[in-house]
């Protein structure tokens, strides 16, 4: 099965970079699980669980930009000096945020569900989102030339 997968990773040069961004995001996943369930569960219950996104995104994104750019997207693309890349990470990462603080309000304040229930969209949904963008502008030959 290991072999499988490395013939197919080499074979199709984006699905190593897909699994690689699962793994990463992934971990960049229970990061943010373990920041915004303890705020959600003690500081900012129910429809107030929308103030605990951004905590919770800000500790997971630092995390998460040192895992993409040191091996997800490792190899793909060009690295810029200058902030010019970190600043394009910072405005992929600001509509993630947009989208899971919509994601929270949306279930929680307008819905009434649980605070739990709002990170089934984050947790797949945003990071959909996120991979095409980072993989296209931010990590990409795009990010060197736009």
């Amino acid at each position: 099965m290991i072999r499988y997968v490395e013939t197919l990773m080499r074979a199709n040069p984006v699905i190593g970079q897909l699994l690689r961004f699962a793994i990463s995001g992934g971990i960049s996943t229970v990061i943010y699980v373990a920041v915004y369930v303890p705020l959600t569960t003690w500081v900012w219950p129910g429809p107030e669980s929308v103030y605990a996104v951004p905590f919770a995104f800000v500790v997971a994104v630092t995390a998460g930009f040192f895992l993409h750019s040191r091996w997800s997207f490792k190899g793909h693309g060009t690295r810029e000096s200058g902030g010019r890349q970190q600043a394009r990470f910072v405005v992929v990462q600001g509509v993630g945020l947009a989208m899971n603080a919509a994601f929270t309000w949306g279930m929680t304040a307008a819905l009434g569900l649980p605070s739990w229930a709002a990170l089934i969209p984050v947790v797949t949904i945003t990071p959909i989102a996120t991979f095409a963008l980072n993989r296209q502008w931010v990590f990409g030959g795009a990010a060197a030339h736009g």
